[in-house]
């Protein structure tokens, strides 16, 4: 049968306490992190969770490297490398985060997370529950929690598409364009109004057709002090044209972008 909450408890071992409890905070974009501020702040309630398991504040530690990282991997996400590696040191006791999706959006990030918890005697807990990797029943239930949290995302993937596709059969889809490029209140696609703006990216192309190499072009906007316009997808500004130093991968994606 399922551990249930007494029955968890009861599984918190000295040995347990005697380690660290790692609070694992993670929100998908920095959209979320700015709007959902009432999810991050009961991410961060986590920490009296573990205190009333027996945990002493000074061997909490949270880990909220990750906020605004998204889940679908690992290989951005340095705090959960970081929980990992903890883990790995034997320095971990109890992982806590809100749910499942918290900690990987993926089945390899899922199960290398619980296979290594139940190596190293280390138990999980969420909002309500306390899991041990170790115990069979545990260990299969934490297992669907990681296929319905990979599931829900690709549901959530399958709407978003279908709605793109909705707009793309009304004419109504945008999608971003580089910064040098507005939609205009038409819906049609113009130079973007900012002439340093349209300068820099007219240098740009003038300085490959003469040098004929992204790097040579790189070099003269260094040497001039010329920064290049970009749109950021993410941050705290996304969409909004912010300049950033000339290098060889910028100056590429200018010349290589379809728009």
């Amino acid at each position: 049968m399922l551990t249930t909450v007494e029955e968890g408890l009861s599984c918190i071992s000295t040995a347990h306490r005697a380690k660290l409890a790692y609070i694992y905070i993670r929100q998908s974009t920095a959209v979320q992190v700015r709007q959902h501020q009432e999810s991050t702040a009961l991410q961060y309630r986590l920490v009296e969770r573990a205190a009333r398991l027996g945990w002493p504040h000074e061997r909490i530690a949270v880990i909220d490297d990750d906020l605004g990282k998204s889940g679908t991997s690992s290989a951005e996400r340095l705090g959960f490398q970081r929980l990992i590696a903890e883990i790995g040191l034997g320095k971990a006791g109890l992982v806590l985060s809100l749910d499942a999706s918290r900690l990987a959006r993926n089945n390899h990030d899922w199960h290398r997370l619980l296979e290594l918890c139940s190596i190293f005697g280390v138990l999980i807990a969420d909002g309500e529950r306390l899991y041990d990797p170790a115990a069979y029943h545990d260990r299969l239930l934490l297992g669907l929690s990681g296929i319905m949290s990979e599931a829900e995302l690709h549901q959530i993937r399958m709407r978003l598409h279908q709605g793109e596709r909705q707009k793309a059969a009304r004419g109504e889809l945008r999608l971003p364009l580089p910064a040098g490029l507005v939609w205009d209140r038409g819906g049609g696609i113009a130079l973007n109004p900012d002439q340093e703006v349209q300068a820099r990216l007219r240098f740009v192309f003038d300085k490959f057709r003469e040098l004929q190499s992204a790097k040579a072009v790189m070099r003269e906007l260094r040497r001039h002090g010329l920064s290049l316009p970009v749109r950021p997808l993410r941050g705290p500004v996304p969409h909004e044209v912010v300049w950033v130093p000339a290098d060889s991968s910028r100056v590429l994606h200018i010349l290589h972008n379809p728009a």
